[in-house]
């Protein structure tokens, strides 16, 4: 009996899920902040480093720049207070450099938020996070954060990578409310998230792994969704 290819046996699920993503609904964002003085939007590692300078620099995460700037702009016009920018600012000697390339260290240009942010005139409000590893929620201000912000119901979470940082944030944010009883939305436009993409020849020739960015970025969308997190189109 012929072995049947992972390719083959995966084919109908990858159609079914490419076919749910193009079927994500678009928020308002009335409809995703109905009571602005308890939402809260979080950014992970929209920064120099994943976006235009260094060796993970991405052009497709780059792109998600203009999306959360209009995102945040329009959080802040319907009255929400709380954004938070959860960003890599690693140790000179960090042991994700064993996984990575040596990336964001601290006071390093790769480090910093993105321009586009910082000129937004209400910049100085938003409260940055360092982080040392792809968790942003390990060893760093954001448990605080949360635990002084009780209040907070809908969590709106954007950045890079889909299936990297911006997928440890919004799952522990989803079972975080789950193991404490919280109500509390999380909610991911797929605009505002994206990952990098690295063929397979490429990454034969760099002696890395190969990450195919479309699929993974889809991937991860819909395992969050299987985990309750509310996967949409965008948020305008």
């Amino acid at each position: 009996m012929a072995k049947i290819s992972l390719a083959e046996r995966t084919t109908p699920y990858l159609d079914e899920i490419e076919s749910w993503m193009g079927k994500l609904p678009t928020l308002d964002i009335a409809q995703a902040l109905p009571h602005p003085e308890r939402g809260a939007v979080i950014s992970v590692d929209v920064i120099n480093g994943f976006c235009y300078t260094g060796p993970l620099s991405s052009p497709r995460v780059a792109g998600i720049v203009a999306p959360i700037r209009r995102l945040f702009q329009a959080a802040w016009d319907r009255g929400v207070r709380r954004i938070v920018l959860a960003q890599d600012t690693h140790e000179p000697d960090a042991v994700e450099f064993n996984q990575w390339p040596p990336h964001c260290v601290r006071g390093t240009a790769e480090s910093e938020t993105v321009q586009e942010f910082k000129d937004l005139p209400f910049f100085a409000s938003l409260l940055v996070i360092p982080k040392n590893s792809i968790h942003s929620g390990l060893n760093t201000g954001l448990d605080a954060w949360l635990a002084e912000n009780r209040g907070v119901d809908t969590f709106i979470v954007v950045g890079d990578c889909t299936d990297l940082c911006t997928y440890q944030l919004a799952m522990y944010l989803r079972l975080r409310a789950n193991a404490l009883q919280l109500q509390q939305r999380v909610i991911v436009p797929s605009n505002a998230v994206d990952t990098y993409d690295l063929p397979v020849e490429a990454a034969r020739e760099a002696g890395a792994m190969p990450h195919p960015g479309d699929a993974l970025h889809a991937l991860f969308l819909y395992h969050m969704a299987l985990n309750g997190v509310e996967v949409v189109k965008e948020i305008r």
